[in-house]
């Protein structure tokens, strides 16, 4: 059995290269197919990638704690039953990433010149800058320097909308648990960049306690955001949040909280194998193509062989074994390829020229192609069993020729 099994694979990788101008071309075909299927996909999963990261640095984390209320009427009123030192009491032997309590309120901010509905966060920044939230990312002035600072951050685009800067006073307006006006004068300190244009113009920063004294809400706070390891198995870190506040208070994944990224992501999982096969059933032509015309050129050899004694199924499993001899050196090449024109793009692609689109879409405008494993195994998956299936056509033809006739066909 192993040695004629030897024989049959011995034939095979002889026959592929007695044409070697055919082979090297359906080589080629394959490799670029490859590539094209592992470049493609690494781009796209880079660009989906970009928008759920900025979108949960938006939220940001990956399970958020809320007042039951608080999602479908986000005031100051709904706060969470629990007080911040009560929360930092039940996260103190927790495993987390990070995490980070808030206060979370729709405010006004008025400068000088101009004034903007915002979203004013009462921030910890050592909690935030441990699960990287976009106010973290100062780039003119300083960050906030404690939950008691009294200066504000905001983004670039918002000075701008304001037509203020660094330096300057603002002051922010809100209300307070008892629906009266809440406001205060704070001094620019730092300006926050983001990846969306949108973020800066939407998000402003304050230390928390002075939030949580201008809107007269003693230690209380309106969320928990949590980091755990992997935002695509959020799983057991909400269920171990929940478990840590208690019923009193919803915890949700960040699925639940942003629909739309977690829409994103599955319909990506399923567009990564629906784009594979859609490239190699153009590719499957060829392949078919290649080795029915080596079959053609063989008749009378494959008659020979059958007269001497080779049983059909040695004539069908040498073209087979061609056809994966020929998809996995095609495959390899491929791999290859696709690896070596990726790795020096992690750096970023810029992509500012269609920016605009980008930032519609939730994505940034420098793309980072994302090579994960599964998506290599997966294309090499797809070639070597649809490049199989399609082998079986030519192959089984061959092993139905009729000995005589093959012989002394013309």
């Amino acid at each position: 059995m192993m040695r004629a099994f030897m024989v049959i694979v011995t034939l095979a990788w002889r026959n592929l290269w007695r044409n070697h101008r055919r082979t090297i071309v359906m080589l080629a075909a394959i490799s670029v197919g490859v590539w094209a299927m592992i470049f493609m996909t690494a781009l796209t999963r880079g660009m989906v990638s970009d928008m759920v990261h900025d979108g949960l640095r938006t939220l940001p984390g990956h399970v958020q704690a809320h007042h039951p209320l608080y999602r479908d009427d986000p005031s100051v009123g709904n706060l969470l039953p629990m007080t911040d030192s009560e929360i930092h009491a039940a996260f103190a032997n927790a495993e987390f990433a990070g995490w980070a309590a808030r206060v979370r309120v729709p405010a006004i901010i008025s400068s000088e010149r101009e004034s903007r509905g915002v979203t004013l966060l009462g921030v910890d920044p050592q909690q935030e800058a441990s699960i990287a939230a976009i106010g973290s990312n100062v780039v003119a002035g300083r960050n906030l320097e404690g939950a008691d600072d009294n200066g504000v951050v905001i983004g670039r685009k918002l000075a701008e909308k304001l037509d203020t800067e660094l330096g300057k006073r603002i002051v922010l307006m809100s209300q307070d648990p008892d629906n009266d006006i809440a406001d205060r004068g704070f001094r620019i300190v730092g300006l926050f960049e983001a990846n969306l244009a949108v973020n800066e113009e939407a998000f402003v920063f304050a230390g928390k306690k002075a939030v949580q004294k201008m809107l007269r809400i003693g230690d209380q706070v309106s969320e928990v955001a949590v980091v755990g390891d992997d935002y695509r198995d959020v799983a057991p870190l909400q269920a171990d949040v929940s478990a840590r506040l208690g019923d009193a208070t919803e915890t949700l994944a960040w699925q639940d909280l942003n629909s739309y990224l977690a829409s994103m992501l599955r319909v990506m999982d399923g567009f990564v194998l629906v784009w594979m096969i859609v490239i190699f059933l153009a590719l499957s032509f060829g392949l078919v193509n290649t080795l029915a015309m080596s079959v053609f050129e063989r008749v009378r050899e494959i008659g020979l062989m059958l007269a001497l004694g080779m049983r059909p199924a040695s004539i069908l499993g040498q073209i087979v074994v061609e056809s994966v001899f020929l998809l996995t050196l095609g495959l390899i090449i491929g791999n290859a390829l696709s690896i070596a024109s990726i790795i020096p793009l992690q750096d970023g692609i810029d992509i500012s020229a269609v920016a605009q689109g980008m930032e519609m879409m939730g994505a940034s405008s420098i793309l980072y192609p994302e090579l994960l494993v599964k998506d290599i195994v997966t294309a090499n998956i797809v070639v070597l069993l649809l490049g199989f299936i399609a082998s079986l056509s030519p192959a089984w033809r061959a092993s139905r020729y009729e000995p005589i006739e093959a012989i002394t066909k013309v």
